[in-house]
């Protein structure tokens, strides 16, 4: 029997956490942005010539490589075991 509409939909999100060519998966994201940040998103990867989630990829890729390489290069810092800690059930202000 074919799948309707729902069920193939359905496949498909189960698999988007082993998606990709890594096998890392993908997550969601949902959000709200500023009108004037969703036209520069728009403008951004239509200059580019790519896609807005590749553009967030780049930008969110290249803050985080910042604020590792910030960071002592002995890499035995208790604020980078900290930074690198994903608890999810805790948040903080960005200072």
């Amino acid at each position: 029997m074919a799948k309707n509409s729902a069920q193939r939909q359905a496949q498909y999100r189960s698999k988007r956490p082993f998606a990709g060519a890594d096998g890392n998966g993908e997550r969601r994201i949902n959000t709200w942005v500023s009108t004037g940040c969703a036209l520069a998103l728009a403008r951004m990867a239509r200059h580019k010539g790519t896609t807005q989630r590749q553009i967030i990829e780049r930008l969110i890729l290249a803050e985080d490589q910042q604020i590792i390489d910030a960071f002592p290069h002995d890499r035995f810092d208790e604020q980078f075991d900290e930074y690198l800690a994903l608890n999810l059930c805790k948040t903080r202000k960005v200072k």
